[in-house]
C-alpha cells in the first residue's frame, strides 16, 4: 500500500502542517466522508459539495487526518491537518509521487467505447504473470484515477488505468499523473458531442494519451479503425495493432457466433495461433478482448497464460449481461450506458440470434449535443431496418427513435414511448412473451436498470 507520513504529504503537496505529528503515517486516502475509515487521510475536495463541510463527519468515522485548502474548525485536537493551495492538485500530486517511487508499469486505456471492458479484460489476462492494480469501476477522471493509484500495494507490478475525458486537455492531465508505458486506444466514435464540435476534435483529445506516453512506451491501437490509425500514424515508438484484418499483430480469424453462448475464434498472438472462445455476444467485446491480449503481448505474457485466463472471463453487470428468464425469455441487460455506435452494434449483433420476437427497449443517449435528434432518429431507423419486432422508447429524446422507426416502415402498433423508466417498466413486463429476446439499453442517467429489475422478478 502507499504509505506516507504527514511531513512527506506536506512536502509533496506544497502544504503546511496545521496540527498533528509530522511522523503520523497514512496508508489509505479518501474523499467521501460517508465511507471514511479509521486511520485514513480525508481529502476535502470542492465539487458539487464542498468536502470542507464534512471534515468533522470524516473524523467521527475515524479519519486520522485531513487535507484542506481553507480553514476549518478542528473537529478533534488529535486529528492531523494540512492546508494546501488546492486539494485536488494535492490528491493528484500524491498519486504521481506514489508512481514515481515504485517500479510499476502503467497501462493507460482510452477510447470512445469499451474502455472499462478492455481494462477488466487486460487486468484479467495479466494476473497470471503479474500482481495487478486496476482502476475501480469507471474511475477514469482527474479524481478517480489518482484515488485508484493511491491503492497501490507493495507487491503490485502493473497498474491498468482507464483514462476518460469530456473535454480537450483532460487526458493530457491524466498522463501527467500516470504516464503510460502502454497506451491503448480502443476506437473513436461520436460520443461527448455535447462538448466537441466534430469527431476529429474527439480524436485529437484521445491522441493526448499517445503524446503523454513514456519514452520507449508502446501504443496499442485498433488497426481496423481508420481514425485511430490516423492519429497514431506519426507515433515514433513501438506500435501493436489489434483487430480482425490481416495487418493486425493480434487478431481474430475464423469467427463463429454461437448465439447466446458467445463467440469462438482463432486468436493470432504474434506467431502463435489457437482456437478459443469468450462468453460475450457483442462483436465489440471481441475487439476489447483483442486490445487486452495486445497489452498482454506487449508485457510478454506467455500465450498459454493468456488462453488460460481467457477461460475465466465473465460478462459484466449491466454491460451486455445475459439473463435467461422463465418461459425461454432472454434478457440482455445493457443498461449501463449507450451511444450511437454501441447501440447500432448491439442491434445488429442481437438480430442474428434466434428468438420468437426481438424487443428493443431503448432509452435516451446523452451528451450528443446539437446532433442528438438526428442520432436518435437514425437509431430508430436501424431498429426497423435491421428487423426488430417491437420498439419501446424511454425518455424525451428517444421519441425521435420512434419517428425514425416509423419512417423506416415500423407500424404504430409495434412502437410505444414513455417519458421515464418507471413508467416503462410495467408496460415492458406485460408486453414480453414466451421466447422473446429483450434488449434494454440507454444512457446511465435514464435509469434503464429499473426495467431490468422489473423483468428479473419473473425469475429463471
Amino acid at each position: 500500500m502507499v504509505e506516507l507520513n504527514l511531513n512527506a504529504i506536506a512536502e509533496n503537496t506544497g502544504g503546511k502542517i496545521l496540527q498533528g505529528s509530522p511522523s503520523t503515517l497514512f496508508r489509505t486516502f479518501n474523499i467521501d466522508s460517508r465511507i471514511s475509515r479509521p486511520g485514513e487521510l480525508f481529502i476535502a475536495l470542492k465539487a458539487k459539495r464542498d468536502g470542507h463541510d464534512f471534515v468533522s463527519d470524516a473524523a467521527r468515522r475515524g479519519a486520522a487526518g485531513a487535507v484542506i485548502s481553507r480553514p476549518v474548525t478542528p473537529p478533534d485536537p488529535r486529528i492531523a491537518l494540512i492546508q494546501v493551495p488546492d486539494t485536488l492538485l494535492a490528491l493528484q500530486h500524491l498519486a504521481k509521487k506514489a508512481l514515481d517511487t515504485r517500479p510499476v508499469r502503467v497501462v493507460g486505456i482510452t477510447g470512445s467505447v469499451g474502455k472499462t471492458t478492455t481494462k477488466e479484460f487486460a487486468a484479467a489476462l495479466l494476473e497470471k504473470r503479474y500482481a495487478v492494480l486496476k482502476s475501480e469501476g469507471n474511475y477514469n477522471n482527474h479524481i478517480g484515477l489518482p484515488l485508484s493509484i493511491l491503492k497501490l500495494q507493495p507487491k503490485d507490478e502493473v497498474t491498468v488505468l482507464e483514462m476518460g475525458m469530456s473535454a480537450a486537455g483532460e487526458i493530457a492531465r491524466l498522463t501527467q499523473i500516470a504516464p503510460p508505458d502502454v497506451a491503448v486506444i480502443t476506437n473513436i466514435h461520436p460520443v461527448h458531442l455535447e462538448f466537441f464540435n466534430t469527431v476529429d476534435e474527439i480524436a485529437l483529445a484521445k491522441k493526448e494519451i499517445l503524446d503523454g506516453t513514456k519514452p520507449g512506451g508502446t501504443a496499442v491501437i485498433n488497426g481496423d479503425d481508420p481514425t485511430v490509425r490516423m492519429i497514431a500514424k506519426d507515433w515514433k515508438g513501438s506500435k501493436v495493432l489489434f483487430g480482425l484484418s490481416d495487418k493486425c499483430d493480434i487478431r481474430a480469424e475464423t469467427i463463429q457466433r454461437n448465439g447466446t453462448h458467445g463467440i469462438s475464434f482463432d486468436i493470432i498472438y504474434g506467431s502463435d495461433r489457437k482456437k478459443t472462445a469468450i462468453p460475450f455476444i457483442y462483436k465489440s467485446f471481441l475487439y476489447n478482448f483483442l486490445a487486452a491480449a495486445s497489452v498482454a503481448y506487449v508485457l510478454s505474457v506467455p500465450f498459454a497464460d493468456v488462453l488460460m485466463q481467457t477461460n475465466s472471463l465473465m460478462p459484466f453487470p449491466m454491460r451486455g449481461e445475459i439473463h435467461f428468464l422463465a418461459h425461454e425469455i432472454v434478457l440482455i441487460d445493457d443498461s449501463y450506458n449507450s451511444n450511437p455506435a454501441a447501440l447500432e452494434s448491439a442491434l445488429k449483433d442481437l438480430s442474428e440470434i434466434d428468438a420468437k420476437r426481438k424487443v428493443a427497449v431503448l432509452g435516451d443517449m446523452l451528451e450528443l449535443g446539437k446532433t442528438q435528434k438526428s442520432y436518435h432518429h437514425e437509431a430508430g431507423r436501424h431498429v426497423a431496418l435491421i428487423g426488430w419486432d417491437i420498439l419501446v422508447t424511454v425518455g424525451p429524446l428517444s421519441r425521435h427513435m420512434a419517428d425514425g422507426a416509423r419512417e423506416a416502415g415500423m407500424k404504430d402498433a409495434q412502437i410505444t414511448s414513455f417519458e421515464n423508466a418507471e413508467e416503462a417498466a410495467g408496460h415492458v413486463d406485460s408486453l414480453v412473451e414466451t421466447g422473446d429476446l429483450v434488449l434494454v439499453k440507454g444512457s446511465r442517467g435514464i435509469r434503464m436498470e429499473k426495467i431490468v429489475e422489473r423483468l428479473k422478478k419473473r425469475g429463471n
